[in-house]
């Protein structure tokens, strides 16, 4: 077995295995509605400090679910005039990677797929449901759709992720330790992550 064979069998499908379990909202994860902010002001998917970042606003819902929306703009584009692929599935990926803020657990990507169904115009604002369907250990199985012209308007992709609850050393020890200390002191601007329950 190859190392990428390896690679992809530690890592495993978006499907949900026989006996995952159903996902638990827990009790001190966001009250419905809220505006979760950005995890960390320079993140590309949700910070406020890039100018052509995606600036996605993610609220949570009243299960193990958010919402989020942004903007198309002229920075985002591939074609002319149309939304980068990339571009959608990074913002899918930063709306699923919220959810986990309602399991209050951190967790990584460890597998995005990306079906698209429609070209997503410069402009248009993009709306994303995204879910945990359910979680198998330290695997976090997640949905997401994506719909432009309103949140019940026309489907223009779907995702489906495999995320992995890590512990909090996972971005000190691979990240830029002191920035990240920083960035879990500051609980006003920034997600905190303290409040996590690790047991992964």
């Amino acid at each position: 077995m190859s190392n990428a064979d390896t690679a992809q069998a530690a890592v495993g499908p978006t499907v949900p295995p026989p006996g995952a379990l159903e996902p638990v909202r827990h009790p001190d994860a966001p009250a419905p509605g809220t505006d979760l902010g950005p995890h960390y002001a320079h993140c590309f998917g949700c910070g406020d400090h890039l100018p052509n970042g995606l600036h996605l606003q993610v609220f949570a819902g009243q299960g193990v679910d958010v919402s989020a929306r942004f903007e198309v703009t002229e920075a985002h584009q591939g074609a002319p005039g149309l939304a980068h692929g990339g571009l959608l599935a990074c913002a899918f990926d930063e709306a699923l990677g919220s959810v986990n803020w309602l399991l209050r657990v951190p967790a990584v990507t460890g597998r995005l797929e990306t079906d698209y169904l429609r070209p997503v115009p410069v402009g248009s604002v993009v709306h994303i449901t995204a879910r945990c369907v359910a979680v198998a250990g330290r695997k976090v199985y997640l949905r997401a759709e994506g719909r432009i012209n309103g949140p019940d308007g026309e489907l223009a992709a779907r995702a489906a992720a495999l995320f992995v609850q890590v512990k909090l050393t996972h971005f000190t020890t691979h990240g830029r330790a002191a920035e990240v200390e920083t960035v879990l002191a500051d609980t006003e601007r920034h997600r905190s992550l303290r409040a996590f329950e690790i047991n992964p």
